[in-house]
């Protein structure tokens, strides 16, 4: 670890918060780490504040290929991304002296906007109507007309992803050694007159993913990257593909994805 001991701290700053941190920052001096002022300077990302933190982390500093990410949560918190808590920073530090860690790779997913405007997400892209009426979604796979959409919206999540919004539409819970992603319906209509798949589905590495919207007065929706609204009018299609990024998160020997599963849902 002697190459990554520079540290930026991601959190949103409040007095009570900067008085516990105070430790955490005396602790990464006292170990030989150097707490940088901006993001392009570290070598290690922390965000304190749980998973939202550690999204909002992730996405504010360009979703760095070349360092580290790591979360903490407050002391009362689990987190799925984030491994230590306030109480534990020493346990991370030690782990990164030692090498009692190892590197975990979370699979992100390309999403473009109107076939111009890109963007990466960590979890997932969700598209919602905006008005009080059904959104129609033509939905299409590798340029291939699937189904025609009709309800609520869409949630396209990674597999870390499908932990959160899709795993409330009762998506699976996708382990993230799997390269993929997964899409889930929101409250869709299926009748006599309108008839989606009415399930999740997953979609291999190698798939293209296409959703035109259908100009009917719901031409636009919110879209949901992460956990931060994208606005613009007149969104005609979203494509979304697997990322060949990824982000390269602290991960402790004795903690896997699926036991902060266990301890998150279980």
């Amino acid at each position: 670890m002697a190459s990554r001991k520079n540290i930026y701290f991601y959190y949103h700053k409040n007095t009570g918060l900067e008085n516990k941190l105070e430790r955490l920052f005396e602790l990464a001096l006292k170990n030989d780490f150097t707490i940088v002022d901006e993001p392009k300077d570290a070598n290690i990302i922390v965000s304190v504040g749980g998973d939202g933190a550690f999204l909002q982390a992730v996405r504010k500093t360009g979703f760095r290929q070349d360092c580290l990410y790591t979360g903490i949560t407050y002391s009362d918190e689990a987190g799925l991304y984030c491994d230590f808590n306030l109480d534990t920073f020493d346990d991370m530090l030690f782990a990164m002296e030692h090498e009692a860690m190892e590197v975990r790779r979370f699979p992100l997913i390309d999403v473009q906007v109107n076939g111009n405007t890109s963007f990466h997400c960590l979890n997932e892209v969700s598209v919602r109507s905006t008005i009080i009426k059904s959104i129609v979604i033509n939905v299409y796979i590798d340029d291939k007309h699937f189904e025609a959409f009709r309800g609520d919206g869409l949630v396209v999540a990674t597999p870390t992803g499908s932990t959160g919004y899709s795993k409330s539409t009762h998506g699976a819970v996708i382990d993230p050694l799997i390269p993929c992603f997964q899409v889930s319906e929101l409250a869709s209509l299926n009748n006599n007159r309108y008839r989606t798949l009415g399930s999740s589905f997953v979609l291999s590495q190698d798939r293209k993913l296409r959703l035109e919207i259908v100009q009917d007065g719901n031409d636009h929706p919110i879209v949901g990257l992460d956990n931060e609204a994208y606005s613009i009018r007149n969104i005609q299609d979203i494509n979304v593909t697997l990322s060949d990024k990824v982000i390269k998160t602290v991960k402790l020997k004795n903690n896997s994805y699926w036991d902060r599963v266990k301890r998150t849902f279980l």
